[in-house]
């Protein structure tokens, strides 16, 4: 199976809120509705507009991962909307790392040194991905002012890329 990744834009935004809401309420049964996610149907305004960028991991056509960053700072971003469809999770097809990679690629690039995420405590295999790549926790009163907080996150991480070398 061959994993394209590219810059999603409006034009994707059905796509991207069939994979998302499927993942949060079916599988996690996160309480989180379209009306909460209005981004979803504003990816230029909401992410690339402001220096953010938005990609989706394709597999034959199929949308089966995205992954966004909104820069809230001059030089600091959040990642958003970091989802891979279950069935194709895992380190055989190594998705989800890719994606961070474009992410972290993309935001060196952009003299952006400073991400910071937001996430759900229990979704565990997520929170060990982002600490294999070297996220540290924070504390929600640790995180800078501007950071766009999401009402079910309750567990959140940061990365120094000053501290990464370049991807």
């Amino acid at each position: 199976m061959k994993i394209h990744i590219q810059q999603l834009d409006n034009t994707y935004s059905d796509q991207l809120i069939d994979l998302i809401l499927n993942i949060q309420q079916k599988e996690f049964n996160v309480p989180i509705t379209i009306e909460d996610q209005p981004d979803l149907k504003q990816i230029e305004s909401f992410y690339m507009e402001p220096g953010g960028n938005f990609w989706g991991a394709f597999i034959d056509g199929e949308l089966v991962g995205s992954i966004a960053l909104v820069k809230f700072d001059e030089r600091a971003g959040a990642v958003r909307k970091m989802f891979v469809k279950k069935e194709f999770r895992g380190k055989e097809l190594n998705i989800a790392q890719e994606l961070l990679e474009v992410l972290v690629s993309f935001c060196q690039k952009n003299e952006i040194d400073s991400i910071y995420l937001g996430t759900v405590h229990i979704l565990k295999a997520a929170i060990r991905f982002y600490e294999r790549n070297h996220f540290v926790q924070v504390e929600k009163e640790n995180l800078p002012g501007f950071f766009p907080l999401m009402n079910a996150d309750n567990v959140f991480y940061y990365l120094n890329l000053k501290q990464i070398k370049a991807v």
